[in-house]
């Protein structure tokens, strides 16, 4: 029995539509939410069919997600045997084959384009930038020093675009700024967990000047993502702690962009919150945290409650200024 095999026992076997569901992660659809905070941002929820194009497009970004999944666990299915937590996508697990996971993913990816070009052409061109950008991921950037990084926060950028062409508003400078540092940061403390999980002994909590990962870690590291122990502790905390700086400036500087609604000033009411997410976020990050955002996100309590008071505050903004 393997060490996976104490530390994480098998799972009971799915049936193919459980096999498929799991594919398209459903719970990582929680990214796409901001498609629906971009448009949101921008004031346009409560314009004439705005809210129904917005729900559409989240529905088609869903869609472009999860096939670009499906195609992630058969390029990654041996890799993912490997790991600890990935070996049970059904992929790697063998209970969805290869061929059925590629149709899967055909599928979605067609229906998520067509959807994105029938509520907006231009829409569509975001589609098609979003599905290159998230394949083309899979296939080289995440094999190269940074770009990874930053081919996954674009990412999170061409969903915030995606907002914006839906709604047909052109979104602030600052809140771009805003999805760019908080991308980047999410980004950066993936790799950072990764890097916690995976270097030898004494090599994931020094700073710059740390050993170097034995050859024998970096053999085993090129057969996957070998690109983790080119990261230092050091670099990734300072990329961290930059992007985050960004970020919240930048949405302190959105959030005051508008004194008050009504005499309430629930935009900048919402800043708190945005703080104390990033700041418990980034507590979580340093404590090995952050390896699926998604999963942070959904089983932090702190999180949680941050994330309920920011969204009824946000959603009083949008109320008051639709």
């Amino acid at each position: 029995m393997s060490a996976f095999d104490q530390l994480s026992p098998a799972l009971p076997r799915r049936g193919f539509v459980s096999a498929a569901l799991s594919t398209a992660r459903p719970r990582q659809w929680i990214k796409n939410g901001l498609v629906v905070a971009a448009a949101g941002a921008a004031g346009a929820l409560g314009h004439d069919d705005v809210p129904a194009r917005v729900a559409l497009a989240t529905l088609a970004f869903c869609l472009l997600s999860s096939g670009a999944y499906a195609f992630n666990d058969v390029r990654d299915a041996a890799e993912d045997r490997r790991h600890p937590v990935k070996r049970h996508r059904p992929v790697a697990a063998g209970e969805l084959s290869r061929r059925d996971a590629v149709v899967l993913g055909v599928a979605c990816l067609a229906a998520g384009l067509m959807l994105c070009l029938a509520i907006r052409p231009l829409l569509g061109l975001v589609g098609a930038g979003y599905l290159g950008l998230t394949l083309s991921y899979t296939w080289l950037w995440r094999r190269i020093l940074v770009l990874d990084i930053v081919v996954i926060a674009a990412g999170f950028v061409v969903r915030a675009a995606a907002g914006g062409v839906a709604a047909s508003v052109e979104l602030s400078r600052w809140f771009v700024l805003v999805v760019t540092g908080a991308s980047l940061f999410v980004a950066a403390g993936k790799r950072h967990a990764e890097l916690m999980r995976t270097a030898p002994p004494g090599t994931a909590q020094g700073g710059a000047g740390r050993s170097r990962p034995s050859r024998a870690s970096r053999a085993d590291a090129a057969r996957g993502r070998g690109v983790i122990h080119s990261y230092t502790p050091g670099v990734l905390r300072l990329l961290l702690a930059g992007s985050g700086a960004v970020a919240l400036f930048a949405y302190w500087v959105w959030a005051f962009a508008v004194v008050d609604i009504d005499g309430i000033p629930w935009r900048m009411l919402t800043a708190i919150p945005f703080t104390l997410g990033l700041l418990r976020y980034a507590a979580l990050v340093r404590n090995g945290g952050g390896e699926a955002p998604e999963e942070t996100l959904l089983s932090d309590r702190r999180l949680i409650l941050i994330g309920v008071l920011w969204l009824a505050l946000f959603a009083l903004t949008v109320h008051a200024t639709g």
